[in-house]
């Protein structure tokens, strides 16, 4: 049974790690939820911010995919199937996600939490790249994500020791957007969700694809990409409607 719990609300899909026994260690179940959750919410017009967050105190300590493989299963291709499609499927996800971190993100849970596209963290959050201190390289796209969240050198460093930071340095190199009371969490995550909830699910989608494709691109190439999107998106519904919105904000801001 999956340890995943669901809500929706207005909008926003706010997915909470339930599993406080095991201080939300991700099992296959859970990614496997996780990644059909994901799934659901690129397909849903209704469903426009993700919010992932952790119970107990915790976001998460990291995966825990021992023993639950087919007994038949490569254990490579249960990695491909649950980890990997899962992180993957987060990454393309064409809607904002927040991750809101309460206590612990270890391992795959600091990951997640770094995959999303904005991370707010309470002041009792830790972080760590518990890997080499197992003995593995590092997974859930944390390869990928550190360099370009903290440059080359520093994820180096986070990942050769495997050592714990709060969330005060993750501020600091850029691994959170915000660091708040661990009361306040939840109040600001839902505030900022419901925020993302109201601007225009193309254009987040669009500026979304622009940003994450921006490493592999010249700056011609960035301003090309940029000139069809504006261009297609200026003749869309959405973005008619979103201008008649506009102006109406602004013909009663005034006087």
């Amino acid at each position: 049974m999956s340890a995943l719990r669901i809500e929706r609300a207005e909008g926003v899909v706010t997915a909470t790690l339930d599993r406080p026994e095991r201080r939300n260690a991700i099992d296959v179940e859970t990614w496997e939820a996780l990644k059909a959750l994901l799934a659901e919410v690129a397909s849903d017009a209704g469903d426009r911010v993700l919010v992932l967050t952790g119970a107990g105190g915790c976001f998460s300590s990291g995966g825990d995919l021992a023993g639950r493989g087919r007994p038949d299963e490569p254990p490579i291709d249960v990695m491909r199937r649950t980890v990997n499609a899962t992180c993957l499927a987060l990454h393309r996800l064409p809607k904002p996600t927040l991750a809101a971190v309460p206590g612990l993100a270890a391992g795959a849970g600091a990951n997640l939490a770094f995959g999303c596209d904005l991370v707010l963290a309470a002041e009792s959050a830790r972080f760590a790249e518990l890997f080499v201190d197992r003995g593995l390289p590092l997974d859930s796209g944390g390869s990928w994500l550190l360099p370009r969240l903290v440059g080359l050198q520093r994820a180096k460093e986070l990942a050769f020791f495997g050592d714990w930071i709060g969330a005060a340095e993750a501020h600091a190199l850029g691994l959170v957007n915000r660091v708040l009371p661990d009361a306040a969490l939840p109040e600001e995550a839902a505030r900022w969700a419901a925020r993302l909830a109201e601007k225009s699910p193309g254009a987040l989608a669009a500026i979304k694809r622009e940003l994450q494709g921006s490493f592999g691109s010249s700056f011609e190439e960035a301003l090309e990409r940029e000139a069809e999107a504006v261009i297609a998106r200026a003749t869309s519904p959405e973005f008619l409607e979103q201008m008649r919105r506009f102006a109406g904000r602004a013909g009663t801001s005034g006087d």
